[in-house]
């Protein structure tokens, strides 16, 4: 099986001013397509190995799949939490669970504002299914902080190539304007289908 990179659900500067055209053509075009091409080989290395009965790259490859393999689930996630007709609150199910596991929206979004500031990677909103809540997560680099039996809600990459470029070191500038892109259905539908396997 190979993976392949999906294009944008917009157009590239649909969400500008916000996040530039050249920062989506970069990260997109760029940084995804890498993390798609190294999950592809690791998985050709790992194949090749069980073919040859030789596994001595097969511990680097497992590594370069987990990475990888997060690195490209994560980035769909993130473009498809963004619309140029985002910048609303959630609604409904989501909205009402956020504010029974938070507290408030506004105590949710406080607190996975502080995991963004302080994240080496993403910040997540994801469904906890052993604890049965939503929870924010810190996650470093893809793959280093993830919560076992967490499905991922919410993705922001705070990766320097998600900002840099627009924002310089304001990380915290770009995290609020990213608020102002996201479009919560497809979360809040992520959100239900996790529900629906495990509560």
């Amino acid at each position: 099986m190979s993976y392949e990179l999906d294009p944008l659900p917009y157009d590239y500067d649909a969400l500008e001013p916000h996040i530039s055209e050249q920062v989506l053509t970069w990260h997109h075009d760029t940084h995804h397509q890498g993390y798609v091409n190294g999950w592809n080989s690791a998985e050709e290395t790992l194949e090749q190995n069980r073919e040859d009965g030789d596994f001595s790259s097969s511990p680097g490859a497992i590594r370069n799949v987990t990475h990888n393999g997060s690195g490209h689930i994560l980035h769909d996630l993130f473009w498809n939490s963004m619309s140029p007709e985002g910048g609303d609150e959630p609604s409904g199910e989501l909205r009402d669970r956020i504010e029974e596991d938070f507290g408030s929206y506004d105590a949710w979004k406080g607190e996975f504002e502080a995991a963004a500031g302080n994240a080496g990677g993403w910040a997540l909103l994801v469904y906890d299914s052993f604890s049965n809540q939503l929870r924010n997560i810190v996650v470093d680099k893809h793959d280093q902080g993830a919560l076992w039996g967490s499905h991922p809600i919410l993705a922001l990459d705070v990766w320097e190539h998600s900002y840099y470029h627009d924002y310089g070191p304001a990380r915290g500038d770009f995290v609020s304007n990213f608020f102002e892109v996201v479009d919560w259905d497809e979360p809040s539908a992520r959100y239900e289908q996790a529900v629906e396997l495990f509560e």
